[in-house]
């Protein structure tokens, strides 16, 4: 075997969907995509394909990994090889070739998110130096009728949805953190005021089969309560619909509400950060 690796700009769409899809059929979370949902992915979360990497053997994909650029960070994403070429130290291979155009680009920090209990990958990532920073929670949420809200609810303009999104107070994981949700077609969000006072607000998108990428905050009052809420009134709008969010951290206060209004983890995604002096 004769591994070469080559730029993902060098294949189009199609045939990047096609390798990764190859290299996910047994996978704990396959994950599948088409060439539309790659396409939007690498769009929204800033995929540089001049810097992510094809593995290959001959003419034959056998594995890849993709790299998001923005100004102070990397995101390591979509890594993966097929089945019969795993444990031969090629996803190191690519790995290192990520690590190094990241560290090209003098960029210091680089993030990666690996599903819990998957521990080759684990143990490879930690072996190239990034360590454990939080669990992160992957929710899903059945249609179900739901009592309206009894607070006061405003719809947020995109500028407030920026604001309350740049004002959260600790970093978001990458799915989650504004400039993805700046770049997400649909993307909704209210403020809410209970009647004692209290002041959160809730982000979203709203599609035709599903409500997805859930961001929220508490400004004032009892997390669990201001969730309640926030909650009460998004599914008694929207109570005909699925329901997934990704990447809600495990420490999140909020989590109570959650689980009372319906929401089933289904895995957890383990956060890793990687750090080098420029």
């Amino acid at each position: 075997m004769s591994i070469k690796l080559t730029k993902a700009s060098s294949y189009t769409i199609e045939e990047l969907t096609e390798a990764y899809n190859q290299t996910r059929v047994d996978y704990m979370v396959p994950m599948p995509m088409n060439a539309a949902r790659l396409r939007e992915y690498v769009h929204i979360y800033d995929i540089d394909l001049e810097q992510s990497l094809v593995a290959v053997d001959g003419d034959q994909i056998i594995g890849l990994g993709m790299l998001a650029v923005r100004k102070d960070r990397t995101w390591i994403t979509r890594l993966g090889l097929l089945a019969n070429t795993r444990g031969k130290g090629i996803g190191r291979l690519v790995m290192e070739g990520l690590l190094a155009n990241s560290e090209a680009l003098k960029i210091p920090l680089t993030m990666l998110e690996v599903i819990k209990g998957n521990v080759p990958a684990h143990n490879l990532f930690r072996s190239l130096g990034f360590e454990e920073t939080e669990e992160l929670l992957i929710l899903r949420r059945a249609p179900k009728e739901t009592d309206a809200s009894r607070s006061k609810v405003f719809q947020m303009d995109r500028g407030e949805i920026i604001f309350m999104l740049n004002n959260r107070p600790v970093p978001a994981a990458w799915t989650n953190q504004t400039e993805s949700l700046a770049q997400v077609k649909g993307i909704s969000g209210f403020n809410l005021y209970t009647p004692e006072g209290g002041h959160g607000w809730l982000v979203f998108q709203r599609t035709l089969f599903n409500l997805s990428r859930l961001v929220f905050g508490t400004e004032h009052g009892n997390p669990v309560d201001i969730m309640r809420e926030l909650l009460h009134h998004l599914h008694s709008e929207y109570p005909e619909v699925d329901t997934y969010t990704e990447n809600i951290s495990a420490d999140s206060p909020h989590l109570p509400a959650l689980e009372e209004l319906g929401y089933i983890e289904t895995f957890r995604r383990v956060h890793m950060f990687r750090s080098f002096s420029t």
